[in-house]
């Protein structure tokens, strides 16, 4: 299908381009956001006639974006989560986490803004980027941890599950050094008599 572009997209063209794409994206994604016209005779000369309109509007939309980018850009968010001891969650942090967290802390975003291309499932801080506008694409930081302690520790720059399994090792050896010692759970005057 022919469409006519009214803001940039991403593989696809610029404002007023005119380029041929799958019916299926341009019905589903490009028509009903209102980010293109069918390229028809009608349209073409409706085009040419606003598109000073239009651009005026888009600029609008980027510096609007770029204004709420600025104080989106580089900001952290804690998020808590169960997770097993090698630091896999249970389940994982998808797109609508990202949004909810930051709309809990004042932010302006939707859920479509957010781009990840795999759900998050391990626990750590993970750089998450959220698009703002076609033209302007801002990075968030996510904690994800299993407690308000574990994720100041992992703000600090601490692998917390790797500091965990250091710690249940260091254990281990201390216990079976004691158990040596100890002649492997045997005790004085602990003896069978026949």
């Amino acid at each position: 299908m022919k469409v006519i572009l009214l803001e940039r997209v991403d593989g696809t063209g610029v404002l007023g381009d005119v380029v041929t794409v799958k019916d299926g994206f341009a019905r589903n994604f490009l028509l009903p956001r209102h980010k293109a016209l069918r390229a028809n005779n009608a349209n073409m000369k409706a085009f040419e006639v606003q598109r000073a309109e239009i651009e005026a509007r888009n600029v609008k939309n980027r510096e609007a974006a770029g204004a709420n980018g600025e104080t989106l850009d580089g900001t952290q968010y804690v998020m808590i989560r169960q997770a097993g001891e090698s630091g896999q969650l249970y389940g994982s942090v998808a797109g609508r986490d990202v949004a909810d967290a930051i709309k809990a802390e004042g932010g302006k975003v939707d859920r479509s803004m957010i781009v990840l291309d795999k759900p998050i499932k391990t626990l750590g801080v993970h750089e998450v980027k959220v698009k703002l506008h076609a033209e302007v694409t801002v990075t968030v930081t996510l904690n994800i941890a299993r407690s308000a302690d574990e994720a100041e520790r992992q703000s600090r720059g601490e692998d917390v599950v790797a500091a965990q399994f250091e710690e249940d090792r260091a254990a281990d050896a201390e216990a079976a050094s004691d158990m040596a010692a100890g002649g492997a759970g045997s005790f004085e005057g602990d003896h069978y008599e026949a």
